[in-house]
């Protein structure tokens, strides 16, 4: 099912006036990546990106084109690992955030 334009935009102003909510759709990106859910983790990293530096930033911060990292967190796109960390990396900087990843017993 498709985004609202409304309800895109309530992320994005939520997003901007308040850095819990930036750093959780950050968090929730990155595990949804180690959980396997690429694709959420591609949508959630898309919102928060539009959100926050944009993609014209994020180009150079990554040295990756804008229309380069839209393709790859695109629904049809299929980033490698390493692009997806130089992009992770880029923006916990940016955020002054750092995530660690611990095992858990189920």
């Amino acid at each position: 099912m498709a985004l609202t334009r409304d309800f895109k935009e309530t992320i994005q102003a939520r997003a901007r006036r308040d850095p819990a909510f930036r750093k959780e759709l950050l968090r929730e990106a990155v595990e949804s990546f180690i959980a396997g859910d690429v694709e959420t983790g591609k949508t959630v990293l898309r919102d928060y990106i539009h959100a926050t530096v944009g993609f014209n930033d994020l180009a150079g911060g990554t040295h990756h084109s804008p229309k380069s990292l839209m393709r790859m967190l695109g629904p049809t796109g299929n980033p490698q690992a390493r692009n997806l960390f130089d992009i992770v990396q880029y923006l916990q900087r940016k955020e002054k955030v750092r995530f660690v990843v611990r095992a858990a017993a189920r």
